[in-house]
Formats: structure tokens, C-alpha cells, sequence
């Protein structure tokens, strides 16, 4: 087995990192931009119709503190779940506008309707059912800190 002298190798990890370059051009320019202090238009908000009701994205970026804040509205249609129980580092915070939902909150259901609020913590399984007769509409905002997983 051929061994490699101090030259080559250094000309192999050299060449690693030039390679790497583009790489990091791209991210980064694709990367989302920082949010500023914003005011978000609800009449503006892109409606994006789902196969259980509708979405309204108005962030998913970077800010001064977080590495990640995304905050959507979710439209849910009776009897629809938001997805199947789930679970991701990011805590979340869900707000509930209208109707009344069923939470999966640390092992237990829980059923709450307007003005109720619903904090998921990190890597903990839950998911959202709309048991009401009407709409459900809900503010999801999730966040990646430092101290993300």
C-alpha cells in the first residue's frame, strides 16, 4: 500500500475545501433573510389551499435571536387532523382562533376551543383534530434557538 507524503495530502485537502466552495455560495444564497421588525397583512397572506382546509405562511426565517421562526395559520375542516402525531426539536406554540380542536398534550387528549393556547415542547409527540362542526382555525408558531436540539 502506497503511502501519500505531507504534499499530497495537504493538495487532496486542499482541493476538498475548493470544492466546497459552491457549496457554501448556494446555501447561502438560498439561505432565507433575516427578519426585521415586521407587521404581517393578514389581507395579504397567500392562501395556499391543503387536502384538509387551508395554510397561511407568514414567516419561516431567521431573526437577531432565533435560528428559526415560523409562524402559519391552519385552516382545518371538521373532523380533519392536521397530521398524524408527530414530533420535531423545535418547541410550538398554538393559538386557537376559531372552533374547537382536540390536542394530544403529553400522552393525553385534550380538548380546547377559542383564545385557547397550546405549547409543545421539544421532541414531544402530538397532533391537532378538528372535533368541532365548523372550521377550526389556528396560529402555529414554531422557533429553532441555541438551545434546539
Amino acid at each position: 500500500m502506497k503511502k501519500f507524503t505531507q504534499r499530497e495530502l495537504m493538495l487532496v485537502a486542499i482541493t476538498a475545501l475548493i470544492m466546497c466552495i459552491p457549496i457554501a455560495i448556494i446555501a447561502h444564497r438560498t439561505a432565507p433573510a433575516m427578519l426585521p421588525s415586521t407587521a404581517f397583512d393578514y389581507t395579504t397572506i397567500k392562501v395556499t389551499k391543503t387536502s384538509v382546509g387551508e395554510k397561511r405562511q407568514f414567516c419561516d426565517n431567521p431573526t437577531k435571536t432565533l435560528g428559526q421562526l415560523e409562524i402559519h395559520e391552519t385552516s382545518l375542516n371538521p373532523g380533519e387532523i392536521a397530521h398524524p402525531p408527530h414530533q420535531h426539536p423545535e418547541e410550538e406554540l398554538t393559538i386557537v382562533r376559531q372552533g374547537t380542536v382536540e390536542v394530544l398534550v403529553n400522552g393525553e387528549l385534550k380538548r380546547v376551543g377559542p383564545g385557547s393556547v397550546i405549547f409543545q415542547s421539544s421532541n414531544d409527540l402530538h397532533n391537532l383534530k378538528n372535533v368541532g362542526t365548523d372550521v377550526a382555525i389556528y396560529h402555529a408558531i414554531k422557533w429553532r434557538s441555541p438551545l434546539t436540539p
